[in-house]
């Protein structure tokens, strides 16, 4: 069976068990929200070798407790960025790139109390190259999570921290951390992410 399908398997039963969890906490704080965000990926394939890619992604948590949610996130970074220092000056420049990561991941989340939390999280799930020259459009984007389970699919885990306030039902949220995945080694990468969220 295809690492996915494991994949969505472990989020249905673990999306039911934190509504049913949910259910007994009394009401008493937020079911769960749902966000979008912008994502920057170091990439670190070898000691010598950077690439900065970046993208977008979308996220969704439900609570099971005041102070935790299980949450999963999913990303498509489709362009790299370059960067030049000069004595007068930084240059940036973003390109369409034909290697896209996409990562899926799933796990826990713990959280202060208040409008602005502090979290941390740890995640496993996958990372996956894919190799297209075509443009991004929802079709390429699909195309990605359909190509989940083949020869460019890894295992991924991630441990990160960061910060959201919420003003009402809308917040904003920054998180950075380390997206580690396997393949005849472990590869150590940075990743940022920033964006808007929505609880309900």
């Amino acid at each position: 069976m295809k690492p996915v399908i494991w994949f969505a398997i472990l989020a249905v039963l673990v999306a039911a068990l934190s509504w049913l969890l949910a259910q007994e906490g009394g009401g008493d704080y937020n079911h769960g929200q749902v966000g979008i965000f912008a994502d920057y990926f170091r990439f670190s394939p070898t000691s010598n070798n950077t690439v900065n890619f970046v993208g977008f992604g979308a996220r969704t948590a439900f609570n099971v407790s005041r102070f935790g949610q299980i949450e999963a996130e999913m990303n498509y970074d489709f362009q790299r960025n370059f960067t030049t220092t000069f004595n007068n000056g930084v240059t940036t420049s973003f390109v369409t790139t034909k290697v896209r990561p996409l990562t899926g991941l799933f796990g826990p989340k713990f959280e202060t109390p208040g409008p602005f939390k502090f979290f941390v999280t740890g995640k496993v799930g996958f990372i996956n190259f894919t190799r297209t020259s075509a443009a991004v459009t929802p079709g390429t984007v699909g195309n990605a999570i359909a190509g989940v389970g083949n020869g460019g699919t890894h295992f991924a885990m991630y441990p990160g921290a960061g910060f959201e306030s919420f003003w009402g039902p809308f917040g904003m949220r920054l998180e950075a951390g380390d997206e580690v995945y396997l393949n005849n080694g472990t590869f150590n990468n940075l990743r940022v992410t920033f964006g808007p969220q929505l609880r309900f």
